[in-house]
């Protein structure tokens, strides 16, 4: 079973690398951070806010709600209003993940999603699903950078040990 010390260092991994992307976007132009470049979600920013939301998303069904709204690019001007909103929901989420037990991790909760349909899952099972479904968005912008002429950060969670990140 995944521990929850192994949970605190891959959401730490997630907000690193996170930052890492961030930065990076951070370097480019306002027009290239808002150009629809043929990804999934557009481009860079699209992607990124895509990526937020979905973390933001889960967090609140892990407190209880329920949201029926998603984010819209349009909302974030810049890199440094998304950074402002992922700032907030990674206090949040710290704040939650130091409370939560492990016997909490192990039960179900259930929410309804946009179209109001009704799912379960344990805490473990959705956490996990949110942490890969930002490496798998995270991937997607780095291949926007090197579309723009752009050396994209390195992401890789071994990294993140050798710079510290992974020390419980």
């Amino acid at each position: 079973m995944l521990a929850k010390d192994d949970l605190g260092r891959l959401m730490r991994y997630t907000v690193w690398a996170n930052h890492r992307i961030m930065r990076a976007a951070a370097t480019i132009s306002s027009d290239d951070f808002k150009r629809d470049l043929g990804g999934s979600h557009g481009g860079i920013r699209g992607t990124l806010v895509h990526t937020l939301w979905g973390e933001w998303v889960w967090y609140r069904r892990w407190i209880g709600e329920s949201p029926k709204t998603i984010f819209e690019e349009s909302e974030f001007a810049d890199i440094a209003a998304i950074e402002a909103k992922w700032n907030e929901l990674d206090q949040e989420r710290r704040l939650f993940l130091g409370v939560i037990s492990d016997e909490k991790l192990l039960s179900t909760f259930a929410y309804q999603n946009l179209k109001d349909e009704r799912w379960e899952y344990t805490y473990l099972a959705a956490m996990q699903h949110v942490l890969n479904h930002s490496t798998y968005h995270r991937g997607q912008v780095v291949t926007l950078l090197r579309q723009l002429d752009k050396i994209p950060p390195v992401t890789d969670y071994l990294v993140f040990f050798d710079e510290g990140g992974g020390k419980s």
